[in-house]
C-alpha cells in the first residue's frame, strides 16, 4: 500500500472507532417548581420564545438530534450543553440565592439585548431559535418586569 492508502485507512479507522465513544444524553431530574418559567408565572409567548431559544442548553429538558450521534460533532454539542447548563440552567432556578438569581437575570438581559445568545452556532442548526427583533423584544420587557425573591 502507499503512503495515501495507509493514512487513509488510519483515519478512517479512527473515525469509525471514535464512534464507540458515547455520549451521556440523560437530562437531569428536576422538580417543576424549581424551573425558571413556573417560577415567574410566565405567559405562553414568552414560554415558547425561551424554550425553543434557551432551553437546549440551559435546562435539563435537552432534545439530542439525530446528529448528537455522531462523533466528534456529539462530544462538541455535548460540551456546550455542558457549559451552558453550568453557566445557567433555568431548571435550577429556585436552587439560585437571590444574588445570583438577580446577577442570571441580568446576564440574561444582557444576552438577549445584545443578540449574542443564542450562539450562532446553534441557530444554524436550529433556524427557529434565530430571534426576530419583537422576539427579543417580548422577553426584554417580561424579563426587566421579574421579582427576585
Amino acid at each position: 500500500m502507499n503512503k495515501r492508502k495507509v493514512i487513509l485507512f488510519l483515519i478512517l479507522t479512527v473515525l469509525i472507532l471514535m464512534q464507540f465513544v458515547k455520549i451521556d444524553k440523560n437530562n437531569p431530574e428536576s422538580k417543576p417548581e424549581n424551573d425558571f418559567l413556573v417560577a415567574n408565572n410566565a405567559p405562553r409567548e414568552v414560554e415558547g420564545i425561551i424554550k425553543k431559544a434557551c432551553y437546549d442548553c440551559h435546562s435539563n429538558h435537552t432534545i439530542y438530534p439525530w446528529y448528537t450521534n455522531i462523533a466528534p460533532v456529539s462530544w462538541w454539542i455535548k460540551g456546550h450543553i455542558d457549559e451552558g447548563r453550568e453557566h445557567l440552567n433555568f431548571s435550577d432556578w429556585m436552587g439560585y440565592t437571590a444574588k445570583k438569581k438577580a446577577h442570571k437575570l441580568e446576564e440574561t438581559m444582557e444576552a438577549v439585548g445584545e443578540a449574542w445568545m443564542p450562539l450562532d452556532s446553534y441557530t444554524w442548526a436550529h433556524a427557529e431559535a434565530d430571534l426576530s427583533q419583537e422576539e427579543r423584544d417580548i422577553l426584554m420587557v417580561w424579563l426587566k418586569n421579574i421579582k427576585i425573591n
